[in-house]
């Protein structure tokens, strides 16, 4: 059915459902999402089964939306809510988002910005300003990409306007009847980690599951020029499952190139990638490495981003439609689920998965409402890949501090800006808290503290004993006084020559650059000191080769080489990883509801990927397959 058939029947619909009150000045599909604009909106709050009935009738997502004549000027519309809401609610932010007509007030006391269980407020503002309000509780610390992504998508409405409505035609296009199939075409991140991309295809639509990049490798990009692919004007949808660049870091350089259909992510995952791929591109500059890309590319990527909480479902091509689950990995991460025609076939992509209730998240989703093939992440797949708990983690940790510590040594721990961070901090704040290590300081360098703000400003996606915590006062271990920003290289270069014994969490996790260099190279020849890594080294990379104990280090530095004794004591605690280990990945599948027939694996080290998919096969009797870079694998 075509975009103006579809249309065509909304109107029929609408005439038979609503009553002849209803004004509907206009009907559009915006992207994913059919829209009604309404005159009269009050007449369908009246009966909340409207909406409800025509999404069961055109199978379709449905908003009904005031018409934009209605909508009182931004500037206008933010000084009538300062006027209605309390001084009491202390509001510290107001931002409008014109993709629903919603006007989000952010308040330390949301129930009194509400105005009561009545919320008299709220009623009030809707009725002078047309905007949909809602409250939210201000995130602790304020995020600077989650206000600059923001105001840059309230200045490019009109084209993200336009981007919707044809993104919602393409979705809605007539589709090529006759026999139908589902391939898997791997262009990256398969028996290696690092590059992640894929392509599912059916008769009728072409969708891009993740385009990272490998920072560690000379072979750093995906299979981009595979046949398949071509041209990138063909592909319907690009969807990211997560922020980390070996997933995420090559989107930008699809615009560039020629892409401009959407991408499909979290909102906590536009946000964070955003942060992250404007970092690897900073530091590139830093490092005479230039990024295939540039800051306007991100951008677009951010204009084109159409985000999804988990559980939403979505048409996001005329054959497929799109749910995301938590993954349990990093804030945001996702699990992405494939609804595939009528009830033709349902395929998930595990994304990185953590099959364990973590400090921070709730374990990865494995119960789907219908599942034929799984696409498997293998990072810790192999045989004797066995990781301690949170608590022994927490445990070992400890001990290597308090030693280090004992002997006025320095200790530094290389982390991924996103997810070991904020789990490392909550450990050291509860060792400095209840007095296991003394209070001395903890410097937080690279960008943890932004990282960090981002996951104060969706805690509706951590787990719940972590979101009270974070809400009560005094109790937000993130807000701690034991930590310490570095924002300049003249504090940098301060912890430096302060011979007192200190903790230092920076970027980048694998020592492949970042700030973590610095300390690296100036403390790294003295016995008194530890070298903690508590995430993934991947093969190749600087992190890898000393984790293996090599003793003497060649680095560049200004364009010349220096060689660098390694003396320091190299510590590693394996449980802190976002990675399900061996034993949590055969769960994962086992206790998997429906349990798929067919099971891909990648993500993984090559001896690791085809360890784990022999074991699923000979446990569960499962069809499973452990391919290269470049091979489709024809699901149905």
């Amino acid at each position: 059915m075509s975009a103006e058939s579809v249309l065509e029947k909304a109107r029929q619909v609408i005439r038979e459902i609503a009553p002849p009150s209803v004004d509907i000045s206009e009907i559009e599909l915006e992207g994913p999402v059919f829209v009604i604009y309404t005159r009269t909106l009050d007449e369908f709050a009246k009966d909340n089964e409207i909406v409800k009935r025509l999404a069961q009738t055109l199978k379709r997502r449905v908003s009904v939306r005031p018409h934009p004549d209605l909508l009182t000027e931004e500037e206008s519309a933010k000084k009538v809510i300062e006027k209605l809401v309390p001084e009491e609610a202390e509001v510290t932010n107001i931002y409008f988002d014109h993709d629903t007509g919603e006007v989000t007030i952010e308040a330390l006391y949301p129930g009194v910005a509400a105005g009561g269980k009545e919320m008299t407020v709220l009623n009030e503002i809707k009725t002078k300003t047309g905007w949909a309000p809602k409250v939210a509780r201000s995130p602790p610390i304020p995020s600077k990409t989650l206000r600059e992504i923001r105001e840059y998508l309230r200045a490019v409405k009109e084209e993200r306007k336009e981007f919707l409505r044809k993104t919602g035609r393409r979705i809605n296009r007539d589709i090529i009847e006759g026999e139908n199939w589902v391939r898997v075409t791997t262009l990256g991140g398969f028996r290696q980690v690092g590059r992640s991309c894929a392509l599912l295809s059916t008769r009728n639509s072409k969708i891009m599951v993740d385009i990272g990049i490998d920072v560690s490798s000379s072979k750093a990009f995906p299979y981009l020029h595979a046949p398949e692919l071509m041209p990138l004007e063909s592909l319907d949808a690009v969807v990211i499952t997560h922020a980390h660049l070996d997933h995420s870091g090559l989107l930008p350089a699809l615009f560039k190139y020629g892409y401009d259909g959407p991408v499909y992510c979290t909102p906590p995952t536009r946000d964070l990638m955003t942060l992250l791929q404007l970092d690897y591109i900073k530091v590139g500059i830093g490092e005479n490495n230039k990024a295939p890309y540039e800051s306007t590319h991100v951008r677009e990527v951010v204009k084109h981003c159409i985000t999804l909480n988990y559980g939403e479902t979505t048409d996001i091509a005329p054959d497929v439609k799109l749910t995301f689950h938590n993954a349990g990995h990093i804030l945001g991460s996702s699990t992405a689920h494939f609804h595939i025609g009528e009830g033709m076939y349902n395929v998930a992509f595990s994304g990185d998965i953590k099959f364990e209730k973590t400090w921070l998240f709730n374990p990865a989703v494995n119960r789907f409402p219908r599942l034929e093939a799984l696409i498997l992440e293998a990072t810790y797949g192999g045989h004797n890949d066995t990781q301690p708990s949170r608590a022994e983690a927490s445990e070992q940790l400890k001990d290597i501090l308090v030693r280090t510590l004992e002997r006025k040594g320095k200790v530094m721990i290389p982390v991924f800006a996103v997810g070991r961070s904020q789990e490392v901090m909550m450990v050291i704040e509860d060792l400095v808290r209840t007095g296991v290590i003394p209070k001395i300081p903890v410097y937080l360098d690279g960008m943890i503290w932004e990282a960090t703000a981002l996951h104060t400003a969706y805690p509706e996606y951590l787990n719940s004993n972590l979101r009270t915590q974070m809400f009560q006062k005094g109790d937000n271990p993130f807000l701690s006084d034991t930590f310490q920003r570095v924002d300049s290289m003249e504090t940098r270069e301060s912890i430096l020559v302060d011979p007192d014994p200190c903790i230092v969490l920076a970027t980048s996790g694998m020592l492949n650059g970042g700030p973590i260099m610095t300390y690296f190279r100036e403390w790294a020849g003295s016995e008194e000191n530890t070298l903690i890594f508590v995430g993934y080294q991947a093969e190749g990379t600087l992190g890898r080769r000393i984790q293996k104990g090599e003793e003497t280090i060649t680095l560049i530095e200004k364009g010349r080489q220096i060689e660098l004794e390694v003396k320091l004591n190299v510590e590693t605690c394996d449980g802190f990883s976002g990675h399900s280990d061996r034993r949590q990945l055969m769960a994962y599948v086992g206790t998997m509801d429906p349990r798929p027939e067919k099971v891909l694996v990648g993500h993984g080290e090559e001896n690791k990927c085809v360890d784990l998919a022999s074991s699923l096969y000979r446990r569960y009797g499962l069809e499973t397959r452990a391919p290269y870079n470049l091979e489709t694998y024809r699901l149905k």
